[in-house]
């Protein structure tokens, strides 16, 4: 009873995928190259607004950075599925510190322009095409598949503790070593996580209860235009289709379908607190800056207790994530109605735990519910899907608040995630009691089993012996 207690204790342990070292490798890498990542943010736009003098070109940059993101993001994980995933993750993290030494050096130089800036932050966005999802795998590949939401938690922990560390680097760096500081460290920092790939040790899974691969879809016809028959594509096959392939996988799934519209919802209405929560801190509850300050940190806060939570899941669903939005919708309608500043830091924390729950259970459907030949173009196909919401949502909501303020926006954004999400539950219950409803009567309709009636037993009559010649007795001899 006691070691079953405690392996089951241990399945629920949020920290248990640090039980690989692998992984422990692979979390602190990440943690060194999310502190740098997040050095080289928060002076990059300053450092943009310094170089072009115009905040319209400091929103293009950013814009360019994203764009391949939303254009070549199918293409990206479609690489991914094809080339080695360490070898991939490894050359890629290569080429970003590359442009991080880049950019350092002509900062450090003055011959940073405008043409070379948007040059620099194209080919940044480009690599993370593929940059993105081959670490997002190639981190799942660490643990077994139970531990996967584990691992994913553990990264989102990682990733908020790396931006606030980040955040608080900067400054010291800039102050005493100069703005091209924060570059040189993110360069550093991609080299550490290329170095730590070749020594990270890949799970076997084929000793691992094999995951559930979705019914082949009919062969195409041929085309009556080819010259002859056609020749097998070995590059074609190892990666399982093409990136149009990925999309069609993707818009065949409905959870897949269903958890891209929740998030979209989610992150144009809900998720843009930068914004919303500071026209609100600094508009009607008449805060500064340090207000805000103190709003993101309660936010940042409540993402690591989230991530930290979301590590105990072992098979989130999409429900979880329908159910979480809801949840998350309704503290944002009351922070968008909440009277003081102290009132709204409590009311984030819980809101921030939420969305990073939320995050996990959605991340851990995307990387483990398909197949894993196509897991690459699923994650492609998100981060087109993602870039896009993401270069909507903030123009979207900002409009809202000029037409309606800050707390009406929150309000009616809250509305807009948690109406669909709680009818889709509903509908979701509804189904389930019906069906349960159904197989009752189908059990109770079921005729019951007619036992056998006992037939009496024959009589046995006997029955005299067959008597053959052979048997008879030899005929009197009768003497004269």
């Amino acid at each position: 009873m006691l070691p079953q207690r405690l392996r089951r204790a241990r399945g629920h342990n949020p920290w248990r995928s640090l039980r690989y070292p692998s992984m422990r490798w692979w979390s602190l890498a990440n943690l060194v190259s999310n502190a740098g990542t997040w050095m080289q943010l928060t002076v990059q736009s300053l450092l943009v607004l310094q170089v072009t003098g115009s905040a319209a070109m400091t929103g293009l940059s950013l814009a360019v950075q994203a764009g391949p993101g939303l254009l070549l993001g199918l293409l990206g994980g479609a690489a991914v599925d094809r080339w080695p995933r360490k070898l991939t993750a490894a050359v890629s993290q290569v080429a970003l510190g590359a442009v991080g030494f880049t950019t350092a050096a002509l900062v450090a130089l003055d011959l940073l322009n405008v043409p070379v800036l948007l040059t620099l932050a194209a080919v940044t966005g480009i690599i993370s095409t593929v940059d993105g999802p081959a670490c997002a795998l190639l981190g799942n590949d660490l643990v077994p598949r139970r531990d996967v939401p584990s691992a994913i938690a553990l990264g989102s922990a990682v990733h908020s503790i790396g931006r606030l560390a980040g955040t608080a680097l900067a400054g010291g760096a800039v102050l005493l070593f100069g703005t091209a500081s924060a570059f040189v460290a993110n360069g550093f920092s991609f080299v550490f996580v290329a170095a730590v790939i070749p020594f990270l040790k890949l799970v076997d899974r084929s000793a691992e209860e094999p995951e559930t691969a979705p019914e082949p879809e009919p062969a195409a016809p041929a085309d009556p235009r080819a010259d002859g028959p056609d020749e097998p594509d070995d590059s074609r096959q190892r990666a399982g289709g093409g990136a149009r392939d990925g999309l069609r996988f993707f818009l065949g799934r409905p959870q897949l379908v269903l958890l891209a519209a929740i998030t979209a919802l989610s992150s144009v209405f809900g998720r843009n607190y930068t914004l919303t929560l500071a026209v609100l801190v600094t508009g009607p509850l008449a805060g500064g800056a340090g207000s805000f300050g103190t709003v993101s940190t309660a936010l940042a806060v409540g993402g690591i207790a989230g991530a930290l939570l979301a590590g105990v899941l072992q098979r989130p669903s999409v429900r979880l994530v329908a159910a979480m939005s809801a949840i998350g919708a309704a503290f944002q309608i009351a922070a968008g109605l909440s009277p003081t500043l102290g009132l709204l830091v409590l009311l984030v924390i819980p809101m921030a735990i939420v969305e990073s729950v939320s995050d996990t259970a959605g991340t851990t459907v995307l990387q483990t519910d398909p197949p894993p030949a196509m897991r690459g173009r699923v994650l492609g196909v998100w981060r087109s899907l993602s870039t896009g919401w993401g270069l909507v949502g903030p123009p979207a909501i900002g409009l809202l608040m000029e037409w309606t303020g800050p707390r009406a926006a929150l309000v009616i954004g809250g509305l807009v995630v948690a109406l669909p999400a709680v009818a889709g539950l509903a509908v979701h219950a509804r189904r389930a009691r019906r069906t349960v409803a159904d197989a009752a009567g189908q059990i109770a309709a079921a005729p019951e089993p007619v036992e056998p009636v006992e037939q009496p037993e024959p009589v046995r009559v006997p029955v005299p012996a067959r008597v053959t010649d052979g048997d008879r007795a030899p005929a009197a001899v009768t003497v004269s």
